[in-house]
C-alpha cells in the first residue's frame, strides 16, 4: 500500500499574526529618504516572515503535518532590479540557518513555488535572465537553511508565445543555459492552460526532470488524455531522486470559474486519484492548494476517515486498504 501525506501551502489560518508574506513595495521603499533605514526596514519585515515561517512549522509539528511549502515572499524585494547591491543574505543568515535546523530535525519536507514570473522557455533574455535571479534566489535561501537544494522549487514550463512546439523545444536549448546549481533545483508541473501532463512529460524525461502531476490542472487543461494512462511515466521521472513522488491536489471554485481554486478539496475527486494510483510507489506527497490552508486539510483528512477504505495512520497520512479502482 502506497502511504500518503498532505502538505499546505505558505501560511497557516489557524495562527493569528503569523504571515510569512509580510511585504514592502518598492513604491513605499523608494518614497523613504534614507535608503540605509529603507533596506533596514526590509531585513526587519523578513526577519519577522521567517520567524512567523518558523511558528507555521512548530505549528506544523503539534500537527503533525510534515509537508509543507515556504512562501517566496520571504524576503521582500530580493530580487528586484534596483536593489543588486543589497547584501540581504546577511541580515538574516542566522535566521534561515534557524528555519533549516527545525525542517530536518523533525524530517519536515518543505519546499518553494516560484511565482509566474519565472519562465524559462522565453524569448526574452531580460525575462529568463531575471528568472534565474529568482531561482539562484531561492537557492541561496535554501543553502542558508542548510537543505538540499534538490527538486525543491516547482516551475511551469512558460508560455506557449503562438507555437506550443517551439516554445517546448526552446525550453530544451535554454535550459543549457541554466547553471547546473540551479537546474537540481527544479520540478515541473503541468498547467491550467498552456502544457499538458504529456507536453511536460516530454521536457522532463529528455532532462531528467521530476514531473509533479496537478489532478486538477489536468482536468482544465488535457488535450483528451487519460492521465492514468502517464502515471507510470511520472512515477519514472522521481527515480533519481530522494524525495517522495509528490502531486498537487485542488478543487474547481464552481464550473464557471474551472481553473480557481476551492476553499476545500472534493474528497471524491482526491478518492478517484488514490485508488488509481496506490501500490504505484511506496509514497506520494499531496501538496493541498486550497484557499483555507491547513484548514482545509483537516476537513478532507476527516471526510477520508469516514470512507470505510482508508486507514488513517497520522492527523496527516493514510493508506487506501480498498482492492483497486
Amino acid at each position: 500500500m502506497t502511504l500518503f501525506r498532505l502538505g499546505y501551502v505558505a501560511m497557516s489560518l489557524e495562527l493569528e499574526n503569523a504571515s510569512p508574506s509580510q511585504t514592502l513595495t518598492f513604491k513605499r521603499f523608494s518614497g523613504m529618504k534614507d535608503r540605509e533605514a529603507a533596506l533596514r526596514k526590509l531585513e526587519s519585515i523578513a526577519v519577522s516572515n521567517i520567524h512567523n515561517c518558523l511558528r507555521i512549522l512548530k505549528h506544523n509539528l503539534v500537527e503533525q503535518i510534515e509537508f509543507f511549502r515556504f512562501s517566496s515572499r520571504l524576503v521582500p524585494l530580493a530580487t528586484h532590479k534596483e536593489l543588486t547591491d543589497w547584501d540581504y543574505i546577511s541580515s538574516i543568515k542566522k535566521e534561515l540557518n534557524m528555519l533549516g535546523d527545525y525542517a530536518i530535525s523533525h524530517a519536515m519536507r518543505v519546499d518553494f513555488h516560484p511565482d509566474h514570473f519565472v519562465v524559462l522557455n522565453s524569448p526574452s533574455e531580460d525575462v529568463f535572465r531575471n528568472s534565474m535571479e529568482v531561482l539562484k534566489h531561492h537557492y541561496l535561501l535554501l543553502h542558508y537553511m542548510g537543505i538540499d537544494p534538490m527538486h525543491r522549487c516547482v516551475l511551469h514550463l512558460g508560455g506557449k508565445y503562438g507555437d506550443k512546439e517551439k516554445s517546448l523545444e526552446r525550453f530544451l536549448d535554454q535550459w543549457a543555459h541554466v547553471p547546473s546549481g540551479l537546474q537540481k533545483l527544479v520540478m515541473i508541473e503541468n498547467d491550467d492552460t498552456s502544457f499538458t501532463l504529456s507536453d511536460c512529460l516530454y521536457i522532463c524525461e529528455k532532462l531528467g526532470i521530476p514531473q509533479v502531476f496537478d489532478l486538477h490542472h489536468h482536468l482544465a487543461n488535457n488535450d483528451g488524455e487519460d492521465w492514468t494512462s502517464h502515471w507510470s511515466r511520472v512515477i519514472d521521472t522521481w527515480r533519481g531522486s530522494q524525495l517522495p513522488v509528490k502531486m498537487h491536489i485542488s478543487s474547481p471554485k464552481s464550473e464557471k470559474a474551472f481553473n480557481s481554486h476551492a476553499d476545500f478539496i472534493d474528497r471524491d475527486m482526491f478518492l478517484n486519484f488514490i485508488k488509481n494510483v496506490d501500490g504505484s510507489t511506496s509514497m506520494i506527497d499531496c501538496m493541498i492548494e486550497a484557499k483555507q490552508k491547513d484548514q482545509a486539510l483537516k476537513k478532507l483528512m476527516r471526510e477520508l476517515q469516514t470512507h470505510p477504505n482508508i486507514l488513517i495512520e497520522t492527523p496527516s497520512t493514510f493508506r487506501w486498504k480498498g482492492t483497486g479502482v
